[in-house]
This record gives structure tokens, C-alpha cells and sequence, in this order.
């Protein structure tokens, strides 16, 4: 983990040196700094990052309106910095490709915690397994070696984080989680610190593997409980 990439993105200089400077002390050494969009865009064309930190106040172009462009280079975590606070701000952030949400004033060492939580789960996956675990359903199926999700024969997209749940319930098929189980075993955290976190995440992966989103057949959810993934005998 301390030799990941890390790009950090933002237009005050102040910030950027905290970041970074307390990364270093941290043990992550391998920090990038970028101060616009199109700054960042190359960065991520021409180096791998394995964590993006995106402050979504940026000039011309805000970190909404980049990362997506980003998402076409990377599955890397992107976790937004910003002072805004309200829901439908998180909720485009998720909507757009990010994977975790952090406010303005921060504390440092929360964003090295979720840095790190962020990390363990995406090197997980990107780490060469022992045996190549495909799960495979009627009509997707996800290769955790590869760390692909593929629907109708055809590669899919899929953000870190939402690939990450969706492998979760993989794993255990045919049984129910709350948000709460589902916020610890993926974010790991033990607090549900926003409920909406999870549910756009749900949402997400329907949007990949249901026929028809809003009547999924796969991840369904079961009333007054959570979540499961069905096998198709119990469709």
C-alpha cells in the first residue's frame, strides 16, 4: 500500500501541501499535486494512479464535470474534497463516478483513514488471486481477478466502489444485508454516517445489470430488512 499512486486535485495551494505533506508522513510517498481539471486529466493519461483526491471547486471546470472523463482512464478510487455539504452535492458526486465524499474544514487524519480504506479495497482487487473467481448469472457476470463486470458478453464500466459491493453480494448470494452490514463490510466504517451512500451505490449497480432498473431481478430488496442478490431459481 505505501508505494500507491496518489493524485491530489485542488486549486489552493495550502491544501495541496497539507494533503500531500501529511501523506508523506503517513508513508505514502508516490503523491502527485494538480491544480485544474485539464492538469489532472493528463496526469491520469499518462500515470496509474491508485487514488484520486478531487476537490470539486476547481476553475473553468468543476471535479463533477471532470470526473467522468477520469472515470475512461482509471477505476481508481476518486474521493471529492469540498465545503459543500448538502445531499444533492453527494449524491451527484456518486452519480458521477466518485466513490467517497470528504468535507471541508477536514481533519487530516480521517482522509488518511479513508485513503487507506479505500485502498485496501482497491488493491484487494486488483491483486492476482490464487484462483480466477468468476460469478456468473444469466445475463452478467463478474470476474474478480480481472475486476471486470460484464453484462450481455459486453464490459461494462464499473467504479471501484460500486464494483466492490457488488462483488460483496456476489460472494454471498441469497442473503439479505442492511445498509448498516453493507456500509461496514465495503467502506469499512462502522458507523452508517449517510444513508444515501449505500442506496445510490444499489442504485448504481442495478443501473449495470438489471434488465429494468426500477423492477430489478438480481439485487432486490427485501422490505423492512435490505438487500440481497438472488440467484435466478428464486427470480
Amino acid at each position: 500500500m505505501n508505494q500507491s499512486k496518489i493524485l491530489i486535485v485542488d486549486d489552493e495551494s495550502s491544501i495541496l501541501k497539507l494533503l500531500k505533506t501529511v501523506l508523506n508522513k503517513e508513508g505514502f510517498p508516490l503523491v502527485d499535486t494538480a491544480t485544474t481539471g485539464e492538469q489532472a486529466l493528463l496526469a491520469c493519461q499518462t500515470t496509474k494512479y491508485d487514488l484520486i483526491l478531487l476537490d470539486v471547486m476547481l476553475p473553468k471546470q468543476n471535479g463533477f464535470e471532470i470526473c467522468p472523463w477520469i472515470r475512461q482512464t482509471t477505476d481508481a478510487p476518486i474521493l471529492f474534497l469540498t465545503a459543500r455539504i448538502g445531499d444533492f452535492d453527494k449524491l451527484t458526486g456518486f452519480a458521477v463516478g466518485g466513490d467517497d465524499y470528504i468535507t471541508k474544514p477536514f481533519n487530516p487524519l480521517e482522509v488518511i483513514a479513508r485513503v487507506r480504506a479505500q485502498l485496501r479495497r482497491y488493491l484487494k482487487t486488483a491483486d492476482v488471486p490464487t484462483m480466477n473467481r468468476i460469478y456468473t448469472y444469466r445475463t452478467f457476470q463478474v470476474d474478480e481477478y480481472a475486476g471486470e463486470l460484464r453484462v450481455n458478453d459486453v464490459t461494462v464500466d464499473c467504479p471501484a466502489q460500486v464494483f466492490q459491493l457488488l462483488l460483496f453480494f456476489c460472494q454471498s448470494p441469497n442473503r439479505v444485508f442492511s445498509k448498516k452490514q453493507l456500509y461496514e463490510q465495503v467502506w469499512g466504517e462502522q458507523s452508517l454516517s449517510d444513508d444515501n451512500t449505500v442506496m445510490v451505490h444499489i442504485h448504481r449497480i442495478r443501473e449495470r445489470i438489471e434488465p429494468n432498473p426500477s423492477e430489478p431481478v438480481y439485487l432486490i430488496t427485501a422490505r423492512g430488512l435490505g438487500y440481497k442478490l438472488v440467484r435466478e431459481s428464486e427470480n
